[in-house]
């Protein structure tokens, strides 16, 4: 039931704007998405299985962003701006990847446990968010990763490929202090572009 559980997990990020998670009743997310409450309940199984749910929807859709701002230039610079641009504005836009990203998690949030929990669901994409969550870690490894597997081309030397790593971290471990400490004109973009540029200096 795939258009019903989008519907849910949009309410329930809906609802999280309104008002802490704690005050998010199960109930409402369903009357809000038009579904019963025995449907929310067969997707995600309580209310921990639809936070968890929900982080790992706003992870994916933070890391697709990611795979548009590499796939979105042809300047190897221009790729990884882009990248630390969009994590920097992700993390404005969304409370809960900018807490994914820090590790920071206010009051307000959900807050599940990185670690994977015990799954007994019949529902593939919720026995996904039952696995392990990305910590902030893993994320600098994960946009590092897709940043080297785009700009490496094929028979890259490995000297080559350790060098790009470094600066591709670079970049990242940039976005996400600009996501902590805000930074003030030119922003993350000329922080990027003139760390990358004494990199290959």
């Amino acid at each position: 039931m795939p258009a019903a559980r989008e519907s849910l997990l949009d309410a329930a990020f809906a609802a999280l704007a309104r008002r802490p998670w704690s005050a998010v009743r199960m109930v409402d997310v369903a009357a809000a998405a038009g579904v019963s409450r025995q449907t929310l309940y067969n997707e995600f199984g309580s209310k921990d299985g639809l936070a968890r749910a929900l982080v790992r929807r706003e992870a994916d859709g933070y890391l697709a962003g990611v795979d548009r701002a590499l796939a979105g230039h042809s300047d190897p610079r221009d790729r990884l701006t882009a990248t630390a641009e969009w994590t920097t504005s992700a993390a404005r836009d969304n409370a809960l990847v900018r807490a994914m990203l820090t590790g920071c998690w206010s009051e307000r949030l959900p807050s599940p446990a990185l670690s994977a929990v015990s799954s007994t669901s019949a529902v593939p994409a919720q026995r996904r968010a039952d696995g392990p969550l990305p910590s902030p870690g893993d994320f600098v490894a994960l946009v590092r990763d897709r940043a080297v597997s785009v700009l490496a081309g094929p028979g890259t030397p490995k000297s080559d490929t350790a060098d790009l790593a470094r600066s591709c971290e670079l970049a990242v471990r940039l976005a996400l202090s600009c996501v902590a400490a805000p930074p003030g004109e030119g922003g993350v973009t000329d922080l990027v572009r003139s760390a990358l540029q004494r990199q290959a200096g």
